[in-house]
């Protein structure tokens, strides 16, 4: 059964506002997105407002999930603070309280991540993130938490790239998730893995048009809406870049630790310092640096090219006193195999390339056990 915005609309006619007014005419309902029955859409409020609608937004779910032909419902709440407004008084929703580059982190005598609840069940939280896009990033996520299983790990990976998940592509998953009996999504399962990814949820040409209140959102029912059962570690792939959506991110997800990647070259580099920097400044453990297209190797010939130069990371990593995790090279193999849905720790397991990748995650392993270990 096909399902029409019409139905949608008519289903939170039924939901009212905090002031009375039924949600379909309360003027915060962003664009209805609706693809094979999983609707996808955000309820946009004043800041100051926003606690009095988060079980709005609970309702608007639930109404719309028992819309006949309704397979999932994503709901975001997205709060903006009012030009000249005063900040809401003891608010932490996401989206809530916008974080400012040049703005000293929250509660700086400890980490911001402090004050989040643990996801349950998770032991670890890891962000794999760089200050630009186009290095590798999502290539790297996967690979890395594929080296974690090797390790004997069990491992989630959640693709929290919103504008531009790669995760469906690189894993070759078509499956969309399921609910269990709490109405909690399942991960897709493969490769040993528990996969999230807002891709699962969306056609691959969908433009995510949202704006970074709503990323936010998106992105927290996806840690605490998904039944991830447990988990030895849970690596995160984040949208590149360092603005208020990716500082806001790290605020409000537990991380026990992050991962730069770059490229050799000293553009990458310079937005690597920036992603580190930010990781930096909300108390967040950088556990090292990956330089990523390291050096280019020639399959025939067996002639190496340092096509984006080299060594650069492994310098910045010295430099700035982080460690320096490894060197991953630009390979036909890890291309080709990540295109196809079958990355390279998979289909050449025996390989260089899927031994570099599990050096880098017991590097990884290691450091997360002795933060265990000190805590």
């Amino acid at each position: 059964m096909s399902v029409t915005k019409q139905q949608i609309l008519e289903a939170l006619a039924a939901v009212k506002s905090p002031r009375g007014v039924a949600l379909s005419h309360a003027n915060v309902l962003s664009e209805i997105a609706v693809t094979d029955g999983r609707v996808l859409f955000s309820i946009n409020v004043d800041a100051a407002e926003a606690r009095a609608w988060e079980s709005v937004r609970a309702e608007a779910e639930k109404a719309v999930r028992a819309v006949p032909g309704v397979t999932g419902a994503m709901v975001a709440l997205t709060a903006e603070r009012k030009p000249g407004a005063a900040p809401a008084p003891h608010s932490h929703k996401p989206g809530v309280q916008p974080v400012s580059a040049h703005r000293p982190p929250a509660n700086p005598a400890g980490s911001p991540m402090s004050r989040q609840a643990e996801i349950p069940g998770i032991a670890a939280v890891i962000a794999v993130a760089s200050g630009k896009g186009g290095v590798g990033k999502s290539t790297t996520a996967l690979n890395l938490a594929l080296g974690l299983r090797d390790l004997g790990l069990r491992v989630g990976l959640l693709d929290a790239d919103i504008y531009g998940p790669s995760v469906p592509r690189l894993t070759g998953i078509r499956d969309k998730p399921v609910l269990d009996e709490t109405k909690k999504m399942i991960p897709i399962a493969k490769f040993g893995l528990s996969i999230m990814s807002i891709g699962f949820l969306v056609e691959e040409e969908t433009a995510m048009i949202w704006r970074g209140p709503m990323v936010m959102s998106a992105i927290t029912q996806m840690l605490r809406d998904v039944a991830w059962g447990t988990l030895d570690v849970l690596v995160v792939d984040m949208p590149p870049g360092t603005g208020d959506a990716q500082l806001t991110l790290a605020q409000n997800v537990p991380l026990k630790g992050a991962v730069i990647v770059s490229t050799p070259q000293d553009l990458a580099l310079i937005d690597a310092r920036r992603g580190l920097a930010m990781f930096t400044k909300v108390n967040v453990p950088v556990l090292g640096i990956i330089e990523n297209m390291s050096y280019f190797q020639c399959p025939e010939c067996g002639t190496r090219s340092d096509i984006f130069g080299h060594g650069g990371a492994r310098h910045e990593a010295e430099r700035l006193g982080v460690p320096f995790l490894g060197e991953v090279p630009l390979h036909m193999s890890i291309r080709a195999m990540s295109d196809a849905g079958t990355p390279v720790v998979v289909s050449e397991p025996d390989g260089p390339h899927a031994a570099i990748y599990r050096s880098i995650a017991a590097q990884v392993r290691d450091q997360l056990q002795v933060a265990t270990a000190a805590a």
